[in-house]
């Protein structure tokens, strides 16, 4: 939807999404109803139904909120539905389960209020009640979850998943968030970091919620989303760093090698060492192009705001240019290549010395292969970069 131009008169709109949820829904609608009325909140409840068929929807509407329903099936399609038709300047989303607290939702608004963009729940400072958080969930999934965000995206959030948070209705609309399962409640916490916005947290309570059938989430696929959603939107962890770590490994070890047989403790390393360290350094420099192919595409997607660093180098980086030294370095392998047939030639094409013949093809080979990804590379950074420069 395009951004509201005239002031809402409403200040807050309450987003729960919605899937078969017809023994809780009823007691989550009450008690936001109640917290505005408690507070004197102009405000609104809306439920983003996203297929139900046990009555949900029946229920809604006789307690007289408004319903919308989402096409798409999945966490963040309902949720963005939703959102799309809140006319609240702010934005609180919580799942209709009973888990979450509506009745308590003041520190929200009044982080909100104090100018914050997105304000997260902390069910670990608040208080987590028995049988609320599967065991897996508690102490390994989210734990880990959300150390991985905070040392990806140098964010300070201590629960990355909490699925009780507000923003401002502005704040939504600069992150266009595009996800429609459980990881959205990711994108938004990355893109709002990414956009350097002004993240705050308060406590919560989870308890356990009131359904009897089993909930929607699954441990090890939505686990698995959420990590691959955290690996994809930071390139840097994913290539670049490992990349690094390859490229810098192969050329000591390679340098080391090329002076002479190294030996640590009983462990020897010659040739053999080198041909695999020959590989190490091209997969390195393959993972430092995926980063730069990853975060262009993510760029010009529109899934990641574009950085600084990426800004500059396509000031630098051309079609013209890459291909240049693409050819550059594949010359220079050919020519090694032309000088260790010779000095083979001067032999009389006699049988060489193995420690010699493979340090020699090495130098002569890896430029070439190097050469060529270049050359190639810089065509597909050419395609991908339109609207990154």
């Amino acid at each position: 939807m395009p951004p509201r131009i005239d002031p809402s008169p409403l200040e807050v709109s309450i987003v729960m999404p919605c899937l078969n949820e017809v023994e809780t829904l009823a007691i989550c609608i009450k008690k936001a109803q109640a917290f505005l009325k408690k507070y004197s909140i102009s405000g609104e409840v809306i439920i983003a139904d996203n297929g139900s068929t046990d009555g949900s929807v029946k229920v809604a509407e006789k307690l007289g909120v408004k319903v919308v329903h989402a096409a798409l099936k999945g966490y963040g399609a309902a949720l963005r539905e939703g959102i799309d038709h809140a006319e609240g300047i702010y934005v609180i989303m919580g799942d209709s389960d009973d888990s979450y607290d509506f009745s308590n939702l003041m520190p929200f608004i009044d982080k909100l209020r104090e100018g914050h963009d997105l304000v997260m729940g902390n069910r670990f400072k608040g208080g987590i009640k028995k049988a609320a958080m599967p065991f897996l969930h508690k102490y390994v999934g989210n734990p880990v979850l959300s150390y991985i965000g905070r040392l990806f995206f140098k964010v300070n959030i201590g629960d990355f998943h909490c699925g009780l948070r507000a923003f401002s209705r502005k704040s939504y609309e600069k992150m266009n968030l595009k996800t429609i399962g459980m990881e959205f409640a990711s994108e938004m916490v990355v893109k709002a970091s990414l956009l350097k916005m002004s993240i705050s947290e308060v406590p919560t309570t989870l308890s356990p919620d009131g359904r009897s059938r089993p909930p929607h989430l699954r441990t090890f696929r939505d686990g698995w989303r959420h990590l691959r959603f955290l690996l994809m939107f930071s390139p840097k962890w994913l290539f670049l760093v490992p990349g690094l770590v390859l490229l810098t490994t192969s050329l000591i070890g390679s340098g080391l090698i090329f002076i002479g047989p190294l030996k640590i403790g009983n462990v020897g390393f010659d040739i053999h060492t080198l041909i695999v360290l020959s590989f190490v350094f091209l997969v390195g420099i393959q993972f430092i192009f995926f980063h730069v192919f990853v975060k262009t595409y993510r760029v010009t997607s529109g899934l990641l705001p574009q950085g600084n660093g990426l800004y500059s180098f396509y000031r630098i980086f051309t079609l013209e240019k890459g291909i240049c030294t693409g050819f550059i370095v594949l010359l220079l392998g050919i020519v090694l290549f032309v000088f260790n047939f010779m000095i083979w030639e001067d032999t009389g094409f006699s049988e060489l010395q193995p420690t010699f013949f493979v340090k020699k093809i090495l130098l002569s080979t890896v430029p070439i292969i190097l050469g060529i990804q270049i050359i190639f590379y810089s065509f597909i950074l050419s395609l991908i970069s339109v609207g990154s420069k």
